[in-house]
C-alpha cells in the first residue's frame, strides 16, 4: 500500500470489541475504540456486530442522527407478546414506550421523495413496544454518532405487545401513558413522540435513496422512537405499560 492510500477501516475488529463488551455487560470510552469516521462505514460493522449476535429478525429501530440523516439497527433480543414477556436486565439500562409499525408492502429506494400519506398507506398494523437501551460505549452516541450506529444505535432488546389501533399514529399525542416498575411510578404523562410525529424518521429513511433496495420490505416490523424519553430504570423487576387505559405490556426483566 502506498502513502497516499487511505488504510481501510477494520469493521469487523470494531464489531467483535463491541461483542465483547455486550456480552459482558461492560462499556467503555469512546476514546478507547477505533471509531468510524462516516455512518457508511458504522453500519458494516453494525451488521458485522448482529450476525455475531444472531441478530436474525426482521425486525428494525429507526432513528436520527445529530446531522438529521435517517439511521437503523436490529433489534435484538426480540420477543412478541401479547401481554407479559421476559428479557434480560443489564445494569444502568434504559426503558422506552414506543409505537412500532408493520409494512404492509414494501417501499422500494425511489428518486422521487415519499408522502407521509404513502408511508401510512404501507403500515398494515400498529403495535405497542418497548425498547430496553444499553451501550458498549461509556458516552453512548454523544462523542461518536457513527460509533454508537455501529453499536445497534444502543438497542439490548425489544417487546412489541400488542395491536392497537392505527389512528394512534396520528393522535398518538392525546393517549395517556403510565409506566410503573413496583411501587415505583417510572412515568406518567402524554405519549409524545421527540419529534411529534410517529412516521417522522420512518419517513425520512425512505427518502433515503443510499439506502439498501431490500431495506423496507413488506413484513418489516419497525419501532419509531420513544414516546416518553428514555426511562432509568432503579434495577430488575417487573416494568408495567399502560397506554390510553387499555393497551397494557409488562416486561420481567430479569439479571
Amino acid at each position: 500500500m502506498s502513502n497516499s492510500e487511505p488504510a481501510v477501516f477494520d469493521t469487523q475488529s470494531l464489531a467483535d470489541s463491541l461483542y465483547v463488551l455486550r456480552a459482558a455487560g461492560w462499556a467503555q470510552a469512546t476514546a478507547e475504540f477505533s471509531a468510524p469516521q462516516d455512518l457508511a462505514t458504522a453500519m458494516k460493522a453494525q451488521q458485522a456486530l448482529a450476525l455475531r449476535e444472531g441478530a436474525t429478525r426482521n425486525a428494525w429501530k429507526v432513528a436520527m442522527s445529530p446531522d438529521k440523516h435517517a439511521v437503523v439497527a436490529p433489534l435484538h433480543p426480540y420477543v412478541e407478546t401479547a401481554r407479559d414477556t421476559e428479557l434480560p436486565y443489564l445494569a444502568g439500562m434504559k426503558f422506552e414506550v414506543e409505537i412500532a409499525v408493520r409494512l404492509g408492502r414494501t417501499l422500494p429506494v425511489k428518486a422521487a421523495p415519499y408522502s407521509r400519506e404513502e408511508i401510512l398507506d404501507a403500515v398494515s398494523e400498529a403495535y405497542l413496544g418497548a425498547e430496553l437501551l444499553s451501550s458498549a460505549i461509556e458516552e453512548s452516541g454523544k462523542l461518536s454518532f457513527p460509533l454508537y450506529v455501529a453499536d445497534r444505535i444502543g438497542n439490548c432488546g425489544y417487546a412489541l405487545g400488542p395491536a392497537v389501533p392505527k389512528t394512534f399514529i396520528d393522535t398518538i399525542g392525546e393517549a395517556e401513558l403510565k409506566v410503573i416498575q413496583g411501587s415505583t411510578s417510572i412515568y406518567q404523562g402524554p405519549a409524545k413522540h421527540p419529534v411529534g410525529d410517529v412516521l417522522a424518521w420512518l419517513l425520512a429513511y425512505a427518502n433515503d435513496t443510499t439506502r439498501p433496495a431490500n431495506s423496507l420490505e413488506a413484513g418489516m416490523l419497525v419501532t419509531t422512537g420513544a414516546l416518553s424519553g428514555a426511562m432509568p430504570l432503579p434495577g430488575p423487576g417487573k416494568v408495567e405499560v399502560l397506554l390510553a387505559g387499555r393497551y397494557a405490556l409488562n416486561v420481567a426483566l430479569v439479571a
